[in-house]
C-alpha cells in the first residue's frame, strides 16, 4: 500500500517521511490554506525517493505548470473542480483528481464521476467535504467497499495511525493520505503520529494485506 504525508512544510518533516518509508509527500500551494508554502519554499525541501505532489485549488494549467516546474513535481493534485481541458493541458499522467463522495447520493453517480476523468487523470483522492482542501473529516468507509473505479484512489480524510486499519479493511484503497490526523498543528508534523501511521501501513504490506 502506497502512503502520502501531505501539506508538509519543514525539511525535519519531509525527511522523518521519507525515513519512515511514505511514497509520495504533499506541498499545498494554495494561498489560504494554514499549510501554504511557496513554489520556491518547496523546491529546497529535499524528498529523496519520494514522489512529490503540489496541492492546487485555484490555479489553472498555466500556472500549475510553472509551479510544477519550479517546485520539482511529479504530480498535480486537483482541489479546485479544474476541467478535463486543463488536465490534459498538464498532462493526464501527472494529474491527482480529487472527487468528494459526499456530493453525490447514489453509488452511481459516483461512478460516473470517475468515468467522467478517467481518462484525464493518472489517480484519483476521494476526500471527506463537499469542495476545496481536505477538511480533516472522513469519509464512510464502508460505502466505497468494491468501488470499480477506472483509475487507482487515495483514501484522504481524518486517517491517523488509530484509524487507518478500520479504514483500509473496508474500503480497500490503493494509497492512504495522512495530513492533519498526524500534526501538532497546521504544517507542523508529530514524529510519533507520522511513524505510527506509516509503519501500520506498510506491515500490511508485509502481512500480504496491501494493495
Amino acid at each position: 500500500m502506497l502512503v502520502k504525508i501531505c501539506g508538509l512544510t519543514r525539511q525535519e518533516d519531509v525527511d522523518a517521511a521519507s525515513r519512515f518509508g511514505a511514497d509520495l509527500c504533499g506541498f499545498v500551494f494554495h494561498p489560504k490554506s494554514p499549510r501554504h508554502i511557496t513554489p520556491e519554499r518547496a523546491a529546497q525541501l529535499r524528498s529523496g525517493a519520494m514522489r512529490r505532489v503540489g496541492v492546487f485549488v485555484e490555479q489553472r494549467a498555466e500556472e500549475i505548470l510553472r509551479v510544477m516546474d519550479v517546485a520539482r513535481l511529479d504530480f498535480a493534485q486537483l482541489h479546485g473542480g479544474q476541467s478535463a481541458e486543463c488536465a490534459y493541458a498538464v498532462g493526464p499522467a501527472k494529474i491527482i483528481r480529487v472527487i468528494w463522495p459526499g456530493l453525490y447520493y447514489h453509488r452511481a453517480l459516483l461512478y460516473n464521476e470517475l468515468r467522467k476523468y478517467a481518462a484525464s487523470c493518472a489517480m484519483y483522492l476521494l476526500d471527506a467535504g463537499f469542495s476545496g482542501g481536505g477538511s480533516g473529516n472522513r469519509l464512510e468507509w464502508r460505502d466505497l467497499a468494491g468501488l470499480p473505479a477506472p483509475r487507482p484512489w487515495i483514501l484522504a480524510g481524518g486517517l491517523n495511525g488509530r484509524t487507518v486499519g478500520r479504514a483500509v479493511s473496508q474500503c480497500v484503497p490503493a494509497c492512504v493520505d495522512f495530513n492533519s490526523g498526524i500534526e501538532d498543528a497546521p504544517g507542523i508534523k508529530n514524529m510519533i503520529k507520522m511513524r505510527a501511521a506509516v509503519k501500520f501501513c506498510k506491515h500490511l504490506d508485509k502481512d500480504g494485506g496491501g494493495v
